[in-house]
């Protein structure tokens, strides 16, 4: 059953994950409004019937007069290794950013009184706490890599884990609505390769052009590798029945890095290790498994429609 029609913001609407978000959006029938600053979304991602404004989060509420039933927070700067390299820039999205988002949630909602989470009703349709704004934030598994240790092996990740705490507070501080989700290694049409891109999409670059694949040593780091589908379906539903924190949206199935590799069937060129890459990062799906969620692609199969 679909809920009737909200205004929902997404953004880094015009990125990977929020222009398929915006895409199932506008699919059941919401007014969906994008802000984004393009720093690695792109206006080749736009989709029809969007609303697109282009800034920086931090400026949100020059860029977003109306009030939005739901906001779905997906546009941070999102790369581990990069962001050695570029501190103040991570910074700058994901703390200042963020903070400008986390005020605007605040101030418009005014003085809100937390209800008890929405009741299921069957297919995930974006929904809302009836009496204020809800706040759906994207956070980063590497929180949870080696152990906990993760969080604070770069800029990313430790902006990532802090602002997850940040959200928590301001839901607790000022009697907010909101749920905190946990992609894990999104794949799937859409990606983009370069130095701001993702392991899967630059894997298949390299082997469309007949490269070999670089491998960061050890390669015996474990991924887990989720379908961009099932990260929106996941998405839908946590905007619909979730409440507080720990969504974890991930495959299960772990995959060392050279074992992708090799499904590739490429050739392999091993790297120097790099800072901030973790070992492992174990992945809890239970609450958002509660709401109904599930795997539904696997990236074997995924691979193999490329390389047959």
């Amino acid at each position: 059953m679909k809920m009737p029609g909200k205004t929902i913001l997404v953004t880094g609407g015009a990125g990977f994950v929020g222009s398929a978000l915006c895409k199932r959006l506008i699919g059941d029938g919401h007014r969906v409004i994008s802000l984004d600053n393009y720093f690695t979304g792109s206006k080749d991602n736009h989709v029809a019937g969007v609303e697109y404004r282009e800034g920086h989060t931090k400026d949100i509420e020059k860029h977003i007069t109306e009030t939005p039933d739901i906001i779905f927070h997906l546009g941070e700067y999102s790369r581990v290794e990069k962001s050695f390299s570029e501190p103040a820039l991570v910074w700058d999205l994901n703390k200042d950013g963020t903070f400008g988002v986390l005020e605007f949630w605040r101030k418009k909602n005014g003085h809100p009184v937390r209800n008890s989470p929405p009741k299921p009703s069957g297919r995930a349709s974006a929904g809302v706490v009836s009496n204020g704004i809800k706040l759906v934030y994207a956070g980063s598994s590497t929180k949870f890599g080696d152990g906990g240790m993760g969080r604070d092996q770069s800029p990313y990740a430790w902006t990532k884990a802090s602002n997850t705490e940040l959200v928590r507070n301001y839901g607790n501080w000022f009697g907010l609505a909101y749920a905190i989700t946990y992609f894990y290694n999104v794949y799937g049409p859409g990606e983009r390769a370069g130095e701001y891109g993702t392991l899967i999409e630059i894997f298949k670059q390299k082997y469309v052009k007949g490269e070999p694949l670089g491998v960061v040593s050890p390669g015996t780091q474990k991924r887990n590798f989720t379908y961009i589908d099932d990260i929106v379906e996941g998405l839908m539903l946590v905007g619909e029945k979730g409440e507080g924190d720990d969504f974890g949206l991930g495959d299960t199935r772990e995959y060392s890095v050279l074992e992708v590799a090799k499904l590739f069937g490429s050739p392999i060129e091993m790297l120097p290790e790099r800072p901030g890459n973790r070992m492992s990062s174990p992945v809890d799906v239970a609450k958002a498994t509660k709401l109904g969620w599930s795997v539904q692609h696997s990236v074997e199969d995924y691979i193999r429609d490329i390389t047959s």
